[in-house]
């Protein structure tokens, strides 16, 4: 018997054998997680969305590119959902979300549905990521997501080997470095050599460059910016590590059937609708000035006076207090008494500077500095609107730092302010969203 695989987008499948279908960190929206857009472009029918069979669905972890309360509110809600989380109030959310069947998996143990037996492996950060292993008609599948593979982990894959299907990341994001382009050095363009080996190692029979397949808003410079390697690219840098390896590039909605040692196209999925020209590949320029926050912020909508009130009332009160909430950075370069610069950009691109004194866990608003400050932040009031509401994330944030320190950007004032202290602010906000309107 032969198992079919079917790309969603991104990182979601769809495994079918024997009638028995199972999904893999299904997202049914586009866009998704704010300003993700399928990339190359598509549309979903939900009416037959709804209408799907799935025996289980399998979450990796709680990103919000994987576990998406506005995709699995689609589902029928006896639909069996198996998901790997430290947190355990995310099962309780879904269970709120009217599922009946719902379970943490653990990492090493396998679940068996139907002809399908699912293992879910450890990732390098454990306390986040999951991988799944599949075992079906003696074929063996590995999915790795988006996640990168620690060593004992590799141990244990190498021993499984022969490996028929492997779906491996193959985009290296630059999520950190455009929030701080100024000092942000090019990408070299090459899969990291780290991947390179251990898909070496792994010598599948077949491989599918998996878990990036989106794009931002048309007009956003991160188009450019965010996304270094291409599938040409990908597969320019595989092909010799892997020269009796088949690279299988799966478009949205595109199936494979793998019958034994053969590999061929399959009937598409169809409750996806591709749309317009789906051979296209991430195009990376190095060289390109980003646009001025100022600029970007004309993109977005204008706040209401009541929600501009919030967003001032945060700079000015709210965010000194969590502050200290949060507790100390962990860099050194905080343990002096530091200025810092906060910048909120209105939707005509006006602008409002916040100045505070901050001394280890302490910040303190203040009229001016002394000299100019060190590390600036700008953000645009609607983006920090939406943070604060409804659990905006940081990679949609638009959020632009210059400093004149190196520091881990992450230890930034108003990144740790949003993030460190939160969990599930996105899946809450879906969650309680959804309850509200009674579907």
């Amino acid at each position: 018997m032969a198992v079919k695989v079917s790309r969603i987008f991104h990182a979601g499948y769809v495994f079918e054998s024997e009638g028995v279908q199972i999904a893999f960190d299904p997202i049914f929206e586009n866009p998704f997680s704010r300003n993700c857009y399928a990339y190359p472009a598509l549309e979903f029918d939900s009416d037959r969305i709804r209408a799907l069979n799935l025996a289980a669905v399998f979450t990796s972890h709680h990103h919000d590119d994987h576990c998406s309360f506005d995709s699995l509110k689609l589902l029928n809600r006896n639909t069996p959902i198996y998901m790997f989380c430290v947190h355990p109030v995310i099962f309780d959310w879904i269970r709120q979300l009217g599922f009946k069947n719902v379970h943490a998996l653990k990492l090493g143990g396998s679940v068996q549905v139907g002809p399908f037996e699912v293992k879910s492996l450890p990732a390098l950060d454990v306390d986040v990521d999951s991988i799944f292993q599949v075992n079906v008609q003696g074929l063996k599948i590995l999915n790795v997501v988006d996640s990168w593979v620690d060593e004992i982990t590799m141990d244990q894959l190498i021993q499984e080997k022969p490996w028929d299907l492997v779906m491996w990341p193959f985009q290296t994001m630059r999520e950190l470095e455009v929030i701080e382009p100024l000092r942000a050095a090019p990408s070299d363009r090459k899969v990291p050599q780290e991947w390179l080996e251990q898909l070496r190692l792994l010598a599948p029979k077949n491989l599918i460059p998996s878990s990036c397949q989106f794009r931002m808003e048309e007009w956003s410079w991160y188009n450019q910016a965010f996304f270094p390697i291409s599938y040409q690219l990908f597969s320019e840098q595989v092909e010799p590590v892997l020269p009796q390896t088949n690279i299988n590039r799966l478009n949205p909605g595109m199936s494979l059937k793998l019958d034994g040692s053969e590999i061929k196209p399959a009937e598409s999925l169809p409750w996806i609708k591709v749309i317009g020209n789906q051979d296209v590949d991430y195009r990376y320029e190095p060289a390109l000035v980003p646009p001025a926050t100022s600029v970007i912020a004309k993109h977005f909508s204008q706040l209401s006076q009541e929600q501009m009130i919030r967003v001032i009332a945060y700079c000015q009160k709210e965010l000194p207090l969590k502050y200290k909430e949060v507790g100390p950075s962990a860099d050194v370069y905080f343990n002096k008494a530091r200025f810092w610069q906060l910048s909120l950009f209105d939707f005509d691109g006006t602008e409002k500077i916040f100045r505070y004194k901050l001394s280890d866990d302490d910040m303190e608003s203040v009229e001016t500095i002394p000299q100019p400050a060190e590390w600036k932040t700008e953000v645009i009031a609607t983006k920090l609107y939406s943070a604060l509401t409804t659990g905006e994330s940081l990679t949609s944030l638009y959020l632009r730092v210059e400093k004149a320190v190196d520091v881990d950007v992450v230890e930034d004032p108003l990144i740790r302010c949003l993030f460190n202290l939160e969990f599930g602010t996105y899946q809450k906000a879906q969650l309680d969203k959804i309850l509200q309107k009674g579907n």
